[in-house]
C-alpha cells in the first residue's frame, strides 16, 4: 500500500488573486456579505474621505474583523492580529490588509455602540426577508462572568476606609514634595514622587466612582447593594451552577418562528423577575409592533411584572413558582385550598372558618388574612398539619392577586402548554451556541457598555449562522441579501 508524503520544500505558488483564496460556499463570505448590506451612517461610523492626516484603516474592513472574529470565538485582539496573516480566511475577508493588535483594540473601544447596534440591524434584516414575525416572544436570562475577580469584591465601609487611607498617603506625599523642595536634596527622585502622587490620585478617583456606583444603585432599587467589585463596578456577584462569581445576567429575547434572536441586554441584577416587560417591550421596538404572546420560564414568574404585559392585551404565558414546583403529591391545607369571597374580603378554610383582613404583609405588595379567634385552630384536628403558629392560621394575598390567579389558569391551557414546550429550543438554543460554539463563557470588555457590544456580536453570529442554514447555503443567503 503506498503512501503519501509532506514536503515542505515544495515551491508552490497561492493563487494570484486573494478572491481566489476561498470557495464560494466558504462561510466568510456570508459574514462579509452581511456587513457590506449594513450602512455605517445608521450604525453611527461617520465616514469622512476629505479627513486630514493619517490614512485610516477601512471601517468596513476593521467591522467586518470583529463580526467574523467573534462567529471563531476569537475576543482577543491578539487573535485576531495573527489571523490576518495565518488565516486565508480572515486574510481574504481583509482583502491583504494587517492592522496590528493595537489598531484592532482602539477601533472596538471607540465604536462600542455601533458594535452594540449590529444585531438591531440584523434582527430589522431578518424581518424584511420574513424570518422574524414577532408574534410569539420568548425570553430567557443567563448569567456570564465578567472580566473581574470575585475578590475584587468589596463593602461600601472598605472603599471608605481605603479612601482615607488614599487621602493620608496624598497628605504626606504633599508635605514630602514640599521638604524636598525647600532642602534641594539630591537624594530623593521628586519624578518618582510625582508618579506615586498621581498613582494615588488616579485610586483616589476610582475608589470615588466605586462609592458613587452604591448611592446611585440605593436610589434605584431602594437599597444600597452588599458590595461592588472594584475591577467592574456595573457587574455583580451572582451565583450560577459553576459558582459564585463577578458576572453579568444576559437577556436574550427569541421570535418563534425560526429561533432568531431579536434582542438581547445585560443587567446587573441577580434575578430576572424585574426583567420580562422591559425585554418584552425593547424587542417590540425592533419589530416594529405588539406581540401576541409572550413567553418566559418561572424566573419571571413576578405578578406585578407580568401585568405591564398583560394588561394591555397580550397573552403571557409564564408559570408561577408554585406550578414550576409542583409535586405530584399537593398538600391538603396549601393557600390553593382557601376559598377566597369577594364580597365579604375573607378566605374560608378547608374546615369552613373564615380568615378575615389582619393588614398590610408587605407595603404596596401583600395583605394577610387570619383566624379571627386562635382557639378555633388549636382545637380544629388538622392544626399542626394545616399550622402550627399559636396566633392561628395566616394566607397571604397578593395586591395582584386576581391577575396571577388568571395567568396560572392560562399557562395550564392545553395551547399555552404547546407554546411552553417549544421554549426550551427556541430560547435555550442560542445561548448553547453563544457558550459552547463560541467559547463565550466570560467576557472580555469591562462596564456594561463593553459587554453588550461583545453580546450583540455573539448574537449576530448566532443569527448569520441560523440564516445560512435556513436559506441552505452561503450563495443562497447572499443571493437573499441582495433583495433587502
Amino acid at each position: 500500500m503506498a503512501y503519501r508524503y509532506s514536503n515542505r520544500k515544495q515551491m508552490a505558488l497561492l493563487p494570484k488573486s486573494i478572491e481566489d483564496y476561498v470557495g464560494e460556499e466558504d462561510p466568510v463570505r456570508a459574514y462579509d456579505a452581511f456587513v457590506e448590506a449594513l450602512d455605517l451612517e445608521e450604525l453611527g461610523i461617520k465616514i469622512n474621505f476629505r479627513k486630514v492626516g493619517n490614512a485610516e484603516y477601512d471601517p468596513k474592513a476593521m467591522l467586518k474583523l470583529f463580526v467574523y472574529g467573534y462567529s471563531y470565538g476569537w475576543k482577543s485582539c491578539r487573535k485576531l492580529e495573527r489571523a490576518i496573516h495565518h488565516n486565508l480566511s480572515f486574510i481574504w475577508l481583509m482583502g491583504g490588509l494587517e492592522p496590528d493588535y493595537k489598531t484592532i483594540s482602539e477601533f472596538r473601544r471607540k465604536n462600542k455602540k455601533v458594535l452594540k447596534g449590529i444585531l438591531k440591524k440584523c434582527a430589522r434584516m431578518c424581518i424584511e426577508l420574513d424570518l422574524i414575525e414577532g408574534n410569539v416572544l420568548f425570553v430567557d436570562g443567563s448569567k456570564i462572568r465578567a472580566n473581574a475577580a470575585r475578590g475584587a469584591n468589596y463593602t461600601k465601609e472598605h472603599y471608605e476606609e481605603k479612601l482615607s487611607e488614599i487621602g493620608r498617603n496624598i497628605d504626606k506625599l504633599f508635605e514630602e514634595c514640599e521638604r524636598i523642595d525647600k532642602e534641594e536634596s539630591t537624594q530623593e527622585s521628586l519624578v518618582k514622587m510625582k508618579k506615586e502622587l498621581a498613582d494615588n490620585k488616579a485610586y483616589r478617583t476610582k475608589i470615588q466612582e466605586v462609592l458613587k456606583s452604591f448611592k446611585e444603585q440605593e436610589k434605584q432599587k431602594g437599597k444600597s447593594p452588599k458590595t461592588i467589585n472594584q475591577t467592574d463596578p456595573e457587574s455583580a456577584l451572582m451565583r450560577s451552577i459553576q459558582g459564585s462569581h463577578a458576572s453579568y445576567n444576559v437577556q436574550s429575547v427569541v421570535d418563534d418562528k425560526h429561533g432568531l434572536i431579536v434582542h438581547t441586554d445585560v443587567v446587573s441584577d441577580v434575578n430576572d423577575k424585574n426583567q420580562f416587560a422591559s425585554q418584552i417591550i425593547q424587542a417590540e421596538q425592533v419589530t416594529g409592533k405588539e406581540c401576541e404572546i409572550s413567553c418566559g420560564d418561572a424566573g419571571y414568574a413576578y405578578t406585578k411584572e407580568l401585568e405591564k404585559i398583560d394588561r394591555r392585551g397580550t397573552r403571557v404565558i409564564v408559570p408561577s413558582q408554585r406550578q414550576a414546583l409542583r409535586n405530584p403529591e399537593e398538600k391538603p391545607f396549601s393557600k390553593d385550598k382557601f376559598i377566597y369571597d369577594k364580597d365579604q374580603d375573607c378566605y374560608c378554610c378547608p374546615e369552613g372558618h373564615r380568615l378575615v383582613y389582619a393588614g398590610v404583609h408587605e407595603p404596596g405588595r401583600s395583605i394577610a388574612y387570619r383566624i379571627n379567634d386562635a382557639n378555633i385552630c388549636k382545637q380544629c384536628s388538622h392544626f399542626c398539619e394545616c399550622t402550627n403558629a399559636q396566633s392561628g392560621r395566616k394566607v397571604v394575598r397578593l395586591l395582584q392577586e386576581e391577575v396571577k390567579e388568571k395567568l396560572e389558569r392560562q399557562y395550564e391551557q392545553p395551547e399555552s402548554q404547546d407554546i411552553y414546550k417549544r421554549r426550551k429550543s427556541r430560547v435555550e438554543h442560542p445561548f448553547g451556541h453563544i457558550k459552547r460554539n463560541l467559547g463565550m463563557t466570560n467576557f472580555l470588555l469591562r462596564g456594561r457598555e463593553g459587554v453588550q457590544a461583545e453580546l450583540s456580536l455573539a448574537a449576530t453570529c448566532f443569527n448569520i449562522a441560523r440564516m445560512i442554514t435556513l436559506f441552505g447555503g452561503v450563495k443562497n443567503f447572499i443571493g437573499q441579501l441582495s433583495t433587502v
